[in-house]
């Protein structure tokens, strides 16, 4: 194309100048004139997604899900539940509901606030919302995904309108999400029909990749695990429960983390009980399966690398029952409280024991859950240890039905992890669980037995930064000679005044027991006096009982100390939730 030229040859330049000037005009006539009429943009559809997320699982899917909206035409707004009073949902017309469950079928911490607001008086109008849940839980446990249930029914009673099925997701919920995403988008579009079903996936879903699970970036994830060194294995206690720290180097991998995260562990099964599953059941362990994940693989491989063998299925239960009529007798309604007492600890080996199974190792295998990983709260401080990350692991094993019992990742990494074994590692982050911002602000924390773990690396970071706000630990466990986990930091800690108090309930060292929640009361007026003056309250451990104690516990302080009426007490807890100043870590 010959371009005429604008600059013609008499003017002062030289030919070199002309032809860059000649070239940048006809560039500039080429391109598309900022002034010319555009297409008016198409306003996106407002959507709403409330998570209740007590780990970052339910958190990270949840915006996932958002940014997944974008895609489809909708302005997607992702928030925790406990910010649900900075929505009004009188306005909104979509909502989506992505929730863990936690405790016996209850809402997450962070929940808890709207399932208080759902079950007021009067109760809210919501006739004019569409809506559907998304539900994670634990298929091992009687109230599967109960939390999610709960929502789902409440939101139905309230007159809203379910437009898609709620989706109940096992513990590996990848596929059975990315089902119900697949099919959320065009009946949120066309808001269409009323519906009860439930999404149900088959657990050995063929989808080898998903949206979620698919790493999109060289960087280490759950489904691209770091494989790690373990560089520390030392014993912590001389006691009954022997308890350990381990340091895990994530030299080369990248990943950076936050105090108050967790590690992501992928374990292997014990070797010797593969072996006497597969002798008992009367296999070779080179029978050809395939896995949960869909790959073929020889059936000693898939016990020990791919499969469940700790728990003991409800599908498997069910196949094996139609050739075992003691099987299906107790498989019966009427008989499932039985059911619940025996399934309580025991694994695959007592299956095969105390029934005899008349199953193929394929539809064996094709019945069993994928091994997922094991969660632990990091025990340190990336201002301390920046390219390691510790542990404090409870090593489980207990004698149980003639035999003795290992807990599957604590002796994982105590017995089977060696140099020439790495431990595949991801990092889940718990943004809703962190030492104060405000390097003034006081701190509680409560974290008997291995829930000192996350406030040990709460002290390191508060040394690391000079934080100036108070400390204050209750600690507790059995016996102080014993079970006294990172004594000698403690005491430095106190003694560099990092810990302002440290106070200890070792239950076993008196005739009456004493726990952390007694040693709360004990000092009723003090703690009141700190949480007025802006203490953050923090609680890490055991979920069904210690954490509901402690709970009641602080209850009982805000009346006593406080002078407050019950139902005061409870809005200065509830409050203390909405503002972040009360968070657990419990399990």
């Amino acid at each position: 194309m010959n371009l005429i030229p604008f600059i013609p040859e008499t003017a002062p330049f030289t030919a070199e100048q002309r032809a860059w000037l000649n070239g940048f005009l006809a560039g500039l006539l080429a391109a598309p004139q900022l002034n010319q009429p555009t297409t008016p943009s198409v306003p996106k559809n407002p959507l709403l997604i409330l998570f209740g997320s007590q780990t970052g699982t339910a958190e990270q899917l949840a915006k996932k899900i958002g940014r997944d909206a974008e895609k489809h035409g909708f302005a997607a707004r992702v928030i925790g539940m406990n910010d649900f009073a900075t929505v009004d949902l009188s306005k909104e017309s979509r909502v989506l509901l992505v929730t863990s469950t936690w405790g016996d079928g209850d809402l997450p911490d962070n929940g808890i606030g709207f399932w208080n607001f759902l079950n007021a008086t009067p109760a809210p109008e919501l006739k004019h919302l569409s809506y559907s849940v998304l539900a994670l839980g634990d298929s091992s446990y009687s109230e599967f995904c109960g939390a999610g249930k709960k929502l789902d029914c409440r939101l139905e009673q309230l007159g809203a309108k379910r437009i898609h099925g709620r989706a109940d997701c096992d513990k590996d919920y990848d596929a059975a999400a990315n089902a119900w995403i697949e099919t959320l988008w065009p009946a949120f579009v066309q808001k269409g029909d009323d519906t009860s079903v439930t999404i149900t996936v088959p657990m050995q879903s063929t989808i080898a990749e998903s949206p979620i699970a698919k790493s999109t970036s060289a960087t280490f994830t759950r489904a691209n695990p770091f494989p790690a060194r373990l560089v520390a294995n030392g014993i912590l206690n001389q006691g009954d429960k022997e308890t350990r720290h381990f340091e895990i180097s994530l030299e080369g991998s990248g990943l950076t983390y936050e105090a108050g995260d967790a590690l992501g562990i992928f374990p292997t099964n014990c070797p010797e009980l593969v072996a006497q599953i597969v002798e008992k059941l009367g296999w070779d362990g080179e029978e050809e399966v395939v896995t949960p994940a869909g790959a073929k693989t020889s059936l000693r491989v898939a016990l020990q690398r791919d499969c469940e063998i700790h728990k003991i299925p409800r599908p498997l239960l069910e196949v094996a029952a139609s050739g075992n009529e003691r099987l299906r007798e107790l498989l019966s309604p009427e008989k499932k409280t039985k059911l619940d007492e025996y399934l309580a600890g025991r694994d695959l080996l007592d299956l095969c024991t105390d029934f005899a199974l008349k199953i193929s190792a394929a539809d064996f295998v094709a019945n069993l859950r994928k091994l997922t990983p094991r969660l632990y709260s990091i025990a340190s401080s990336p201002k301390a240890h920046a390219q390691s990350i510790h542990l404090t692991v409870a090593i489980v094993r207990r004698d149980f039905g003639g035999r003795q019992r290992k807990g599957l990742c604590s002796t994982f990494l105590a017995e089977r992890v060696s140099e020439k074994v790495s431990v595949p590692v991801f990092l889940q982050t718990s943004p809703h669980f962190r030492p104060p911002q405000n390097l003034e602000a006081p701190m509680i924390m409560v974290g008997p037995g291995t829930g000192i773990a996350p406030f040990r690396a709460f002290l390191q970071e508060r040394a690391a930064t000079g934080a100036s706000g108070g400390n204050w630990l209750f600690f507790g466990h059995q016996h102080a000679a014993t079970d006294f986990f990172y004594r000698d930091e403690l005491a430095a800690w106190q003694k560099s005044g990092v810990l302002t108090r440290l106070d200890t309930a070792f239950s076993r060292d008196q005739q009456q027991k004493i726990y952390v929640q007694n040693r709360m009361l004990e000092n009723a007026n003090e703690l009141w006096a700190w949480l007025n003056n802006g203490a953050h309250f923090y609680v890490c451990g055991d979920a069904s009982r210690m954490a509901k104690d402690v709970d009641a516990a602080l209850h009982q302080i805000a009346q006593q100390a406080g002078q407050l009426t019950p139902e005061q007490a409870k809005a200065f807890i509830d409050d203390l939730r909405k503002t972040k100043r009360y968070q657990r870590d419990v399990y």
